[in-house]
């Protein structure tokens, strides 16, 4: 009996740590790629984003893979979506 109370306190300390590494660390990760995976399916038309290269853009058109923006009056690239940083407001 003693056995196994022994076990479960030296667990103990790896359990909590494990417990405190996931609300700090992991959760809030996969918050955040939720997000940005949200930001990237809802973007349209009109919107400014900004790239992972930094350059700030204007969307033309999403499509399933890039999105074509436009850098200025006349240059419009295609870009694919990991590179979108983020949406300008």
């Amino acid at each position: 009996m003693q056995g196994g109370g022994n076990i479960l306190t030296s667990l103990l300390p790896l359990i909590v740590l494990f417990g405190i590494f996931y609300f700090l660390v992991i959760r809030p990760q996969q918050k955040q790629a939720k997000a940005h995976k949200e930001m990237l399916a809802s973007l349209k038309k009109g919107d400014k984003i900004i790239t992972n290269g930094g350059l700030i853009c204007e969307v033309v058109k999403p499509e399933e893979d890039f999105i074509k923006v436009k850098l200025n009056d006349d240059t419009v690239v295609k870009i694919g979506r990991e590179f979108v940083a983020k949406k300008v407001e």
